[in-house]
């Protein structure tokens, strides 16, 4: 999966950077927090001291802060590089906030560096409900807006057509179109005003299909691999599924309003990224102009593409553009999918129910994109001058809404438990950092919402009480504190 490469320009943030002021280190260090163990008639109570780290106070079961550490800062370094801390801890139950720290001004001597950095660059404001960013050369997303909201896609759904057509069929087979495919559209659908009877090649059709983006093409293509509309969007379903997309269900090929047609732009991305990586898709996807054959109630017509950053002498054109796809309904608002590739770096932006910003807002994305490329923070690349070395640095790294940590290796912690600073996370396969009840092994351990392993405390789930050791493991068959029993299965018996 997931490799990082750390870039020496690049800026580290701590997991749930939220408090935390003062300059340099601070004097207090952070106690560890007095919680009541369960029961609301008992009153034993248990100190536990899961992290003992400089920081803003702890925060108590029920989510209040308290305590009078100052906090702390990373201490100003020579180097123009940032790292922040470790982040804090959360006492008490799930619902406590993390402490967290302030990130630094600087950690590591240098060199100096020309041109922009990571930490120079600005993240994009885009005006459209929800977009997303990814970079399929290093898997990774770069920005994200709404990323997960469930959103009508419009016509971004013939991606996934084309896909599966492209995998399942043959360019040079036969269409023929039902009376069903030619009809069984809204009002206002774009069409090639195609009828029962008419045959149309495979080829032909996806020309069709992603450059005029004709809703009874859809359809025809839909009953040829599948037999009918309802068993294409099956398969669509499952195709989405395979590729990860949790936030995605399919009704029809062509993307016209259905309250339950929907998709994100998260998992937009992981269908467009599949997409793309076809060379036939790509290939008719970034066509100018195609010559469509004439049909029994239409001549021979030229088609071109939707997508305005594909042309040259258009304003809106965008360097490196490789595909794309247009969408648009009145439910979903503008929908719009690019794909683009430079100095080896490709780029996908999504962007959804938009309001006629889709190309200014997808246009902020991949600027951002390859600012960052160009800072050396995608590669692990840069332009730097003067002397000394310039590593590429560990630490945490934000990816969207998830937390990862690089390893002194380059690679991404995963499938491990990690003790950073003194305090144990947990990565999954994929290397994101895990909050809640997970399972290392054979035994579940607890991790508070900012990451950090609960020890030496209860935490509840389903009304049912455990207590996790020193380790992180629950406790089996023990006298908690002389006085609270844990069975064989570890909940506290009342």
């Amino acid at each position: 999966m997931m490799t990082a490469q750390a870039a020496w320009a690049q800026v580290l943030i701590t997991p749930l950077d939220v408090g935390g002021s003062g300059t340099g280190v601070s004097s207090g260090t952070q106690i560890g927090a007095v919680q009541t163990v369960p029961g609301a008639d008992q009153t034993g109570t248990q100190t536990w001291s899961q992290i003992s780290l400089t920081g803003p106070g702890y925060t108590d079961g029920n989510g209040a802060q308290t305590g009078t550490g100052t906090g702390m800062t990373a201490g100003t370094g020579t180097g123009t590089s940032l790292s922040a801390g470790a982040p804090g801890m959360t006492a008490g139950t799930a619902a406590g906030t993390a402490a967290g720290m302030q990130a630094g001004t600087g950690m590591t001597a240098g060199t100096a560096q020309t041109g922009s950095t990571a930490a120079s660059i600005e993240a994009p404001v885009i005006s459209a409900e929800a977009g997303i960013l990814y970079d399929a050369t290093h898997d990774r997303v770069l920005f994200e807006k709404n990323a997960d909201e469930k959103l009508y896609p419009a016509s971004i759904t013939k991606l996934m057509t084309a896909l599966l057509v492209l995998e399942r069929g043959n360019l040079n087979d036969t269409v023929t179109f039902s009376e069903t495919a030619t009809t069984n559209l809204e009002s206002g659908a774009v069409t090639l005003n195609l009828t029962a009877g008419d045959q149309v090649s495979v080829k032909d059709c996806l020309y069709g299909l992603l450059l005029k983006s004709a809703n009874e093409v859809a359809n025809g293509l839909a009953e040829y691999v599948s037999g009918s509309i309802s068993g294409f969007a099956d398969l669509m379903n499952e195709k989405a599924a395979a590729l990860g997309c949790t936030n995605t269900h399919f009704v029809n090929p062509n993307g016209l309003n259905n309250a339950d047609h929907y998709t994100t732009c998260r998992d937009m991305a992981k269908i467009a990224e599949a997409a793309f990586e076809n060379s036939t898709l790509r290939e008719i996807s970034s066509t100018l102009s195609y010559q469509f054959p004439a049909t029994k109630n239409a001549a021979a017509r030229t088609i071109t593409p939707g997508h305005k950053m594909l042309y040259p002498t258009d304003s809106r054109y965008y360097e490196g553009i490789i595909g794309g796809k247009t969408g648009y309904t009145s439910l979903a608002g503008n929908t719009l999918v690019t794909c683009t590739e430079r100095d080896g770096v490709r780029l996908i932006a999504v962007v959804m129910k938009a309001q006629s910003t889709h190309y200014t807002d997808t246009k902020a994305m991949l600027d951002y994109g390859y600012a960052l490329a160009e800072a050396g923070a995608l590669s692990g690349t840069g332009t730097q001058t003067g002397t000394g070395t310039q590593t590429a640095q560990t630490g945490w790294v934000q990816d969207g809404s998830s937390w990862r940590y690089v390893q002194a290796d380059g690679t991404y912690a995963a499938s491990v438990l990690l003790v950073v600073d003194g305090v144990t996370y947990g990565f999954d396969a994929n290397g994101i950092m895990v909050t809640g009840w997970q399972k290392f092994g054979d035994d579940w351990r607890y991790f508070e919402s900012n990451g950090a392993m609960a020890v030496n405390a209860w935490r509840q789930d389903a009304g049912k009480w455990f207590y996790l050791g020193s380790d992180g493991v629950i406790v089996k068959n023990a006298l908690i504190d002389n006085q609270y029993y844990v069975g064989a299965d570890g909940v506290w018996v009342q």
